[in-house]
């Protein structure tokens, strides 16, 4: 820091296994993640390629190495894992997370139905490769998921060998688990935590007010997801309380 402010939140250190920030990237250049990691990198845990940009997205083997080479985990959205399954393609898709020494991989059925049982023997069978962070919810708005329903989803998928869990969002942040106005399901997050260990779950928050109303629920070290480039800096404000939205919650 280039400071002393005293009675801040203590954050975790990297490498985290709560407080994640893990940042969508749906397409930046090489320089951009340059310049990203010139700023915010030190405060970034994991990278996302946004669904299934990294199919069209120029220059990926340099892309994955400037990461890489900043200590900054990638890997593919689950979109990507969901496109190639409906095809039959699940051994491709293995021979790509080599291809590109993926450290994690994303199953996710957002976009796609797939039986649950199916779901976890990908994740088990994953697991034995890679490390598996999957994703419970659906990017359809009219899917609505009873709280106990996540809460089975969720238990299943950590004992196949999930890593962590996602709660969908989408990138807009008005699906899952929020309403189509963008406002938290207050009563779903609540019966979840009740069954579900909070440091296995990555919220996904894209919008600040999402990420304001989890970091004054869980605390500074909230797991929080698909967060913009250009939000990383601001959002480590909020985890310190030294932005107005979070000020008073930590005095």
């Amino acid at each position: 820091m280039n400071y002393q402010i005293n009675n801040l939140p203590e954050r975790v250190a990297k490498p985290r296994n709560s407080g994640i920030t893990m940042v969508m990237d749906k397409g930046l250049s090489l320089r951009q993640v340059e310049d990203f990691i010139e700023v915010a990198g030190t405060y970034t845990d994991m990278v996302k390629l946004g669904w299934a940009t990294s199919y069209v997205t120029p220059n990926l083997t340099e892309k994955l190495k400037i990461y890489r080479d900043a200590g900054i985990p990638v890997y593919f959205g689950g979109t990507l894992f969901e496109a190639m399954i409906v095809r039959n393609q699940f051994d491709d898709y293995c021979r790509l997370l080599d291809k590109f020494k993926m450290d994690y991989a994303e199953v996710s059925d957002g976009s796609i139905t797939l039986e649950h049982d199916i779901k976890c023997d990908y994740i088990q069978k994953l697991s034995k490769i890679t490390t598996v962070i999957s994703e419970v919810g659906s990017k359809d708005v009219q899917k609505i998921f009873a709280p106990y329903k996540w809460i089975n989803l969720m238990r299943a998928e950590i004992e196949a060998g999930s890593w962590k869990v996602i709660a969908e969002a989408r990138e807009s942040g008005n699906v899952g688990i929020y309403r189509d106005s963008g406002e938290v399901r207050q009563g779903l997050v609540d019966e979840i935590l009740t069954q579900i260990p909070e440091e296995t779950i990555i919220w996904e928050a894209p919008q600040k007010a999402q990420q304001v109303w989890f970091i004054k629920l869980i605390g500074a070290n909230v797991s929080l997801g698909n967060i913009a480039p250009a939000d990383v800096i601001p959002l480590e404000t909020l985890r310190l309380g030294i932005r107005s939205d979070t000020f008073d919650h930590f005095l």
